[in-house]
């Protein structure tokens, strides 16, 4: 049975986000991401920090045994409900797409400050 640094470490590699992306994200260095694949277990908020890097949900993917150590799973008696449940990839796909114009705005506001920092540059000192 694979502990949760394993379990950590599966889900990364199946998410296809690079191990360098999510340690650039998360403001951590690599040694310490590779540590955390050795560990039996791992904190819940390093968990939670890493599957909203990666877009998981960790809340199903440790055993009972292993979810009594992670605060996220509360010892609460779950409710099942047979109504079905509308996909999160719709949601997510519009959050992206906002995230997508959000940074193609910054981009071009970028960009633009950049032009017109040129521009002064050239008046202040003329052209090389």
């Amino acid at each position: 049975m694979p502990h949760q640094g394993e379990i950590l470490q599966e889900a990364i590699k199946n998410s296809g986000i690079s191990i360098t992306r999510i340690v650039e994200e998360m403001g951590i260095t690599r040694p310490t991401i590779y540590r955390k694949f050795k560990d039996e277990t791992i904190d819940y908020n390093f968990v939670k920090r890493v599957g909203d890097v990666i877009g998981h949900d960790f809340a199903n993917d440790f055993t009972s045994l292993q979810q009594s150590s992670l605060s996220f799973v509360s010892n609460t008696t779950r409710v099942t409900n047979n109504t079905p449940v509308t996909s999160r990839v719709t949601s997510l796909q519009a959050v992206d797409n906002d995230a997508s114009k959000q940074l193609l705005a910054l981009q071009t506001k970028y960009i633009a400050l950049l032009e017109a920092y040129n521009e002064l540059l050239l008046k202040v000192y003329g052209p090389r």
